[in-house]
């Protein structure tokens, strides 16, 4: 359980209060989306790994035809920032062309409002650099 998740948890149970939501309707900001881009890929046409400057990792699995990301899923052990990051990284990728998905910045996510704008922006990084990994894995493929 990440230091995040203890905090909110024990700030609920010191004020009665509800931990707070993201802009999005996501959940609890420490919490990651339920979705189905959480999780490792078997088979990926191209993967990355990258462990940000706070010690969280971030992967990101693509399968890829036709230069068209068809399917994305990405997997960290971070916080709350890194997790919603990841999904709002993986969920512009999807069904886009490679070279559309490298104009994905982390200004966009941070400016979306689906992670903290000061404490997140190492994460909306993090994710973002990721994702381009994992592209250029697939593009120096011989």
């Amino acid at each position: 359980m990440s230091i995040s998740i203890v905090r909110d948890r024990l700030r609920e149970w010191l004020t009665g209060q509800p931990a707070p939501q993201m802009p999005n309707g996501l959940g609890p900001k420490t919490a990651a989306p339920a979705n189905h881009f959480f999780g490792k890929m078997n088979d990926p046409t191209a993967a990355a790994s990258i462990c940000g400057p706070c010690g969280d990792s971030m992967d990101f699995y693509l399968t890829i035809r036709n230069d068209i990301i068809i399917d994305v899923k990405y997997f960290t052990d971070g916080c709350g920032n890194t997790m919603m990051c990841g999904h709002a990284v993986a969920r512009r990728a999807k069904g886009r062309k490679i070279t559309d998905a490298l104009s994905i910045s982390a200004g966009e996510i941070i400016r979306s409002g689906e992670c903290e704008p000061e404490e997140g922006r190492h994460c909306a990084i993090l994710a973002v650099t990721t994702l381009y990994r994992a592209i250029a894995d697939y593009l120096l493929q011989p």
